[in-house]
């Protein structure tokens, strides 16, 4: 349920909303939209609620919210979210932006090697892992804290913000100190005590899609953390498992397209995982854009044939400049231009 305040209401009319609404043991978000101010009411809802905030001074009307997921709704915000990052990069302005970099973070100079020329493409994020979910124990696992302070050398001297995955609750301090958005990866996307504390931090979050997920525990998994107070989460297009084996994940465009329209948060696509072949990256980043993804997350490494991540996946430097060139063009030409570059820090 949702109580939309009147225009002209005051704070103080606002705030007696919510201690209204405390007093049933619920909680009240406020969220203010461009057009109107609305207090969202999380919980279970008594009936009788409704009629009785509904006279109450300042309130315009209360409705009935159908979606289980409140706070990501756009029945609760119609305007779309926007993420600020640092040197000037912002998620979900209408701009795509682009976020890259290796899987696996293998040393100081693979790092400054990538991220040099990804800058040079026209980037907009730096990605990297620190500590990565492996399905077999004896794989590559990251390098921790060493490479967690790698990510943020880079970032800093190439004025890129940075992303990294966040994988356990013991490591979001860390993680939090060295990284400027915190990734939680599909196999934790209902691990709900992390993106309860994920949440917590402040920090933005980027959440992807489970790998057999279905778009409303998706967006079921946003709400853990849009309801401790963190209002920057966005949303990963990864890719499904399904009965095809051809490629890696099956990169499910319709629920980029669906999810814009159900929620306001900002939705990239990653089309490394979701399809696990370099020569399909290309052109299922460029459909991405087309369906109206604010984002890419593309895996590049200097040597993908000696990469211990995810090498089948990744684009060389060279093949991420052709890229970059050819989603520029298409973003003129859908009119939806990528992000200005990072602008350097004051």
């Amino acid at each position: 349920m949702i109580v939309v305040m009147r225009i002209d209401s005051s704070e103080e009319q606002g705030a007696a909303v919510i201690e209204r609404i405390e007093s049933f043991g619920l909680r009240g978000e406020v969220i203010h939209g461009e057009q109107r101010k609305v207090i969202a009411v999380l919980g279970q809802v008594f009936p009788d609620l409704r009629d009785e905030l509904a006279t109450m001074v300042g309130v315009d009307q209360v409705l009935r919210v159908s979606r289980p997921y409140k706070l990501a709704s756009r029945e609760v915000r119609e305007g779309d979210t926007v993420v600020d990052l640092p040197y000037g990069v912002s998620i979900g302005n209408g701009r795509p932006v682009v976020m890259a970099g290796p899987c696996a973070i293998e040393s100081e100079e693979q790092l400054r090697e990538t991220a040099a020329q990804v800058k040079q493409a026209g980037a907009h994020i730096l990605r990297g892992g620190a500590f990565k979910p492996r399905t077999s124990p004896y794989s590559f696992h990251g390098l921790g804290l060493e490479a967690l302070e790698m990510l943020q050398r880079a970032g800093s001297e190439y004025q890129l913000p940075v992303i990294t995955e966040l994988l356990s609750e013991r490591d979001v301090d860390v993680v939090t100190e060295h990284s400027d958005v915190l990734q939680i990866g599909a196999r934790n996307m209902q691990n709900f005590v992390l993106l309860s504390e994920a949440g917590k931090t402040g920090k933005p979050v980027m959440l992807k899609r489970g790998l057999s997920a279905t778009i409303e525990e998706w967006l079921l998994s946003a709400e853990y953390i849009l309801t401790q107070g963190n209002r920057d989460v966005i949303l990963c297009e990864r890719g499904v498992r399904t009965f095809e084996t051809a490629t890696r994940n099956t990169l499910d465009l319709n629920a980029v397209a669906l999810v814009k329209r159900l929620s306001h948060l900002p939705v990239v696509v990653d089309p490394s995982h979701g399809t696990g072949h370099w020569y399909l990256v290309r052109p299922m980043a460029t459909a991405g854009l087309a369906v109206g993804a604010d984002g890419l997350m593309i895996e590049v490494h200097p040597d993908p044939d000696r990469a211990l991540s995810d090498g089948a996946q990744s684009l060389t430097p060279e093949h991420f400049d052709e890229l970059m060139q050819e989603a520029s063009a298409l973003g003129r030409a859908i009119g939806r231009p990528l992000a200005e570059r990072p602008r350097a820090a004051a």
